[in-house]
């Protein structure tokens, strides 16, 4: 490099001779799947799981307060004779790495391990995007019709979150919706001079409603009009909410429902790797789920 009359090593050659840290490979589209670690899981076995219910509540007879000598109602519990049976779904896929790669090229980022990583990355993207769209179990197909709302006007307002808790008021656990639905909502209650408050949840700021936080996920998707929906959910088995279901004791766990197989090396030295994710999601009371439908989330505000 010249200065004048002064030369000196540039910073191109100089690179040559050194080390250069690197970065295990970065995916963009990891999100923190919010629904996956808000959802209590369940354990299923031989990957069904029976939701079953009673028949009809009101033909139980109870008495309150009687003082004279009237016989005692006499009752028993029904219960539906072919209840829903949830089935659990497999998202998979092979991984293959060759042996010549991995055994030249892992230092200092492990191949097999990162291609591995990676490949679960996204299948666990898949999972949520499946625990909500999927159209046998997923949460905006199995929404009661009597659950289902639609906004009053276009943007998503206080009053239709009101609304939407006055449906499923019984200890509502979170808003599921696309960060721009959240974001519609915000400029809302900024516009009515009521901007909502925030709870850190899992180390992160959430916007909340009425105590509720509004949990992001673009998994719930925005059509070519703008529009999307924001679902309420109550979860929990005890609380006869939402549950996630997955398949406990797999060969090769890795963590719960994911399982990760060496398949072999095949003649042309090509290692494979089975990864697997069995999973669904059950609703187990219709007043556990609920949505506030054709939220238009384009919509703005000139303040002066």
């Amino acid at each position: 490099m010249a200065d004048g009359n002064r030369r000196a090593l540039g910073d191109v050659a100089a690179r040559q001779l050194a080390n250069t840290t690197k970065t295990p490979p970065q995916l963009t589209a990891i999100t923190p799947r919010w629904l996956v670690q808000l959802l209590g899981w369940v354990p299923v076995e031989s990957g069904t799981y029976r939701v079953n219910k009673v028949k009809n509540d009101a033909e139980i007879e109870v008495s309150c307060g009687s003082r004279d000598e009237r016989e005692l109602p006499e009752t028993f519990v029904d219960y539906v004779e072919a209840p829903r049976e949830y089935a659990l779904s497999a998202i998979s896929t092979v991984v293959d790495v060759h042996t010549r790669v991995s055994d030249l090229f892992s230092h200092p980022h492990d191949q097999i391990r990162e291609q591995l990583r990676l490949t679960v990355e996204k299948v666990k993207e898949r999972q949520e995007s499946e625990l909500i769209n999927n159209a046998d179990y997923g949460l905006l197909n199995n929404v009661d019709p009597a659950f289902k709302i639609n906004v009053r006007q276009a943007a998503p307002t206080p009053d239709d979150l009101d609304e939407l808790l006055s449906l499923i008021w019984k200890e509502p656990a979170f808003f599921l919706a696309h960060p721009r639905a959240i974001a519609a909502f915000g400029r809302e209650c900024t516009l009515r001079g009521v901007p909502p408050p925030t709870a850190t949840i899992f180390g992160s700021p959430f916007l909340t409603w009425r105590g509720i936080p509004l949990i992001p996920s673009d998994k719930l998707t925005i059509d070519g009009a703008g529009k999307t929906n924001i679902l309420l959910l109550r979860t929990g088995e005890r609380k006869q909410g939402v549950v996630g279901l997955f398949q406990p004791g797999l060969p090769g766990e890795q963590t719960p429902g994911l399982s990760i197989r060496f398949m072999g090396i095949d003649r042309n030295s090509m290692a494979s790797y089975l990864v697997s994710l069995y999973c669904s999601a059950a609703v187990l009371a219709e007043d556990a789920l609920g949505v506030l439908a054709n939220v238009e989330v384009g919509q703005y505000h000139e303040y002066k």
